[in-house]
Order: structure tokens, then sequence, then C-alpha cells
């Protein structure tokens, strides 16, 4: 029973911290999604953002200078409620992830990730690291372990179903 009473207390506790806590952070800064399109892109490509946090006719500034590409405008798209704005991902960008983010006119905000990748006229190369192996090609000492303990089980198997098959067993 004093188990049941502390669990429920505690459960109890975390619930209204939570609420103590997460209510300021909600109530702080209306921060919403930013739709990115395309979101992963390569050096040189035109990037579209829009969101619906400005507002019927709404406008803002965006911030693209986390990957070099500095601040662009964003102004009401033939969408209701719908802004949009356009920036230029930079040749020197390194491949990875960048915040996007636009604050709008009427004090919202809104942000979103870019994820920078370095589409070149070459395939990939190398072997695949997928932590589990077979990709780097066969190992002559575990390829003859493989097949003598199949060859084993092969002859034992056959072993144990001609003894019962003769009836020699023992009881």
């Amino acid at each position: 029973m004093r188990t049941t009473a502390r669990l429920l207390t505690t459960t109890a506790l975390s619930v209204v911290a939570i609420g103590a806590f997460g209510a300021p952070v909600a109530l702080a800064g209306d921060v919403e999604s930013l739709e990115i399109n395309p979101a992963t892109a390569s050096p040189g490509t035109t990037v579209t953002v829009n969101t619906l946090a400005c507002g019927h006719k709404g406008r803002g500034v965006g911030d693209a200078n986390s990957l070099g590409a500095g601040e662009f405008q964003l102004h009401p798209s033939t969408h209701k409620e719908v802004v949009v704005g356009q920036f230029t991902v930079p040749e020197h960008t390194k491949p990875g992830t960048y915040g996007i983010s636009v604050a709008c006119d009427n004090g919202k905000t809104a942000s979103g990730d870019l994820e920078v990748k370095h589409h070149g006229g070459h395939q990939p190369s190398g072997h695949v690291k997928t932590g589990v192996g077979g990709s780097v090609g066969p190992d002559t000492a575990q390829v003859t372990a493989g097949v003598a303990v199949l060859a084993a089980a092969v002859v034992g198997g056959a072993w144990l179903l001609r003894r019962r098959a003769s009836g020699t067993q023992d009881g």
C-alpha cells in the first residue's frame, strides 16, 4: 500500500512539475513550423520556405545565415495566410543540417532544418560500413569454418536418421 501511495505521489508531482515548467515555454514564444522545400539540397539549389506563422497578408524576414545565405524576405503567397520566400544555398556550404528561421511582422517566429548534401558527378566508392560485415569480401578462414560446421551437421543428421531407421536405438 505504501509503495502504491509513493508511486501515485511521485507521478502527481511529476505532472505538476512538467506543467509548471512547460507552460512558460509555451507562452514565451509562438514558434511555428517552417516548411522547407526541398528539405535536402545541394549547393547552388534554390530553396523555398513557407509558413502560416505570419498570418493573413503578413510579411517576415528569413534568416539563413547559418549556412551563409544571409537574410531573405517572405511575402504573402497565392494561398490564404501563407507567406513564402526563397534563398540559394551558397556553393561553399559544407554538408550538414542547418537551422532556418523566420521572424514575422506580427511577432511570431517559425523555424525548420535544411540538410545540405553534396551531389557530385561521381558515384560513391568503397565498402559499406554497416557494422554487420559482409561487404568487405570473403574471409577464407570464416568460409572454411562455416563449411565445416555445415558438413558436420549434415553427417550427424544423416547418421541419426539412419540409426533411427534401422531400429538400433538405445532406450
